[in-house]
């Protein structure tokens, strides 16, 4: 009997020793994506990590901590190039894998995890923006320091007035009002362009291998430069290289650019190669409605403007009622220019759908900026493909979205632009 008890006590041992080992988390790579001013590094794992971000001056460095974990083989190295790291080390302290990135520049972070996809697996993924030059002043470091230990703060919205509460019929001046106090008169009008997908996610792939998120960020960077040419009118890339933005944050970022307009780039796929056709998308009704409780529930959105009009100091009644005011005149004005763009498409190709159509796609739901998604073509037809491939026809594709926009702002020009000869 002592025999077989302690024969069931080493075995438990051994299995509880072996599912604490298979709880330890393996760290297996590290990847980067940059441009100018962010930069993506990304951290296959091997399980959702418990883990510390924390920054450190005099020197300037990034330090990850993960719990339970141990490094597999060796982490890359940025970069010479890399806008913000010199180099990358590591430290084991008990079950703790510590990650030290040095800087050359102060830098804002934000971090979250993602689940397996067909690419890779579990991710560690940390976000990260330029704050400007390390300084050699101990004063300037604490209040780096300081400034990198409070929570993110949320993108402001533009300064726009609700005139749409004073029954204004014009749908682009409602969604993106006519204040004066908004800023100088004579402003450019602001496009907003997200590339779609982007870094780790390639979207969806052709049948010679073409990434979607490839092809859109061309289109996207042709449709800005036709932008940028337009007197009255400026263009914002959300993504200018290869990494992903959050969903969430490229509405944030047109936001922060003060955009009178959305739009997002992208290339359909289906399991039949012989779909073919451009389509343009604005939110549906049922998204919008989602959206809308989300910003009532939301203090950080309740502290923002919505169409001029802060919420937070509203009674629920009265902020629903001018959040739903805001969303309306947008929605309209959404469709307005989709349908333009979609006119704009007839020129160059075969639609696939006649009609603009609607759906709940997140990167649609800003409640005060008109917003629009564009499926350019099929990437999954082999034909459309090929033409997604050429320089030429990504040209005449940004040409028509370009042409859409223009004569959509033609009819309704927020009145407190520079807008010329549009």
């Amino acid at each position: 009997m002592r025999h077989f008890a302690k024969s069931f006590f080493l075995l438990a041992l051994q299995l509880f020793s072996s599912v604490a080992f298979a709880a330890q988390v393996s760290v297996n790579s590290l990847h980067f994506w940059s441009s100018a001013k962010q930069s993506r590094m990304m951290i296959d794992v091997s399980a959702i990590p418990s883990h510390s971000i924390s920054l450190t001056e005099h020197p300037g460095r990034l330090v990850i901590d993960i719990q339970n974990a141990r490094l597999k083989g060796e982490l890359s190295q940025p970069p010479a190039s890399h806008p913000f790291f010199s180099r990358i080390r590591t430290d084991q302290k008990q079950k703790t894998l510590r990650i030290v990135a040095d800087l050359k520049r102060q830098i804002d972070y934000e971090s979250f995890t993602l689940n397996p996809n067909k690419m890779y697996g579990h991710r560690l993924v940390v976000d990260l923006t330029d704050k400007g030059p390390l300084s050699d002043s101990p004063n300037a470091s604490e209040k780096f320091s300081a400034q990198a230990a409070k929570p993110k703060a949320k993108a402001q919205a533009p300064q726009k007035l609700a005139k749409r509460a004073a029954g204004n019929d014009n749908p682009a001046k409602s969604a993106k009002g006519a204040a004066t106090s908004a800023g100088p008169i004579g402003r450019n009008i602001v496009v907003a362009i997200d590339a779609g997908h982007g870094g780790e996610d390639p979207g969806a792939h052709g049948p010679a291998g073409t990434e979607e998120k490839r092809v859109v960020l061309a289109i996207a960077k042709k449709l800005a430069a036709l932008i940028n040419r337009q007197r009255g009118m400026r263009a914002v890339l959300v993504r200018k290289g290869d990494y992903y933005v959050d969903l969430r944050k490229r509405m944030e970022i047109a936001r922060a650019a003060n955009a009178d307009l959305f739009v997002s780039v992208h290339a359909d796929a289906y399991q039949k190669s012989d779909v073919k056709g451009a389509s343009v998308f604005t939110l549906s009704n049922r998204g919008a409605s989602s959206e809308a409780a989300r910003w009532l529930a939301d203090s950080e959105n309740a502290a923002d403007l919505v169409g001029g009009v802060r919420l937070d100091d509203k009674e629920e009644v009265l902020a629903s009622v001018l959040l739903d005011l805001s969303q309306t005149a947008t929605l309209e004005a959404s469709n307005n220019v989709a349908g333009q763009v979609l006119k704009s498409f007839q020129n160059i190709g075969e639609l696939h759908f006649s009609s603009v159509q609607k759906a709940g796609f997140l990167v649609l739901k800003s409640p005060d900026i008109p917003s629009i998604l564009v499926e350019t073509a099929f990437i999954s037809n082999p034909g459309e493909e090929r033409k997604l491939n050429n320089t030429e026809h990504q040209s005449k594709i940004a040409l028509a979205i370009f042409n859409g926009i223009r004569n959509y702002f033609k009819q309704y020009t927020p009145n407190d632009t520079r807008v010329a000869e549009l």
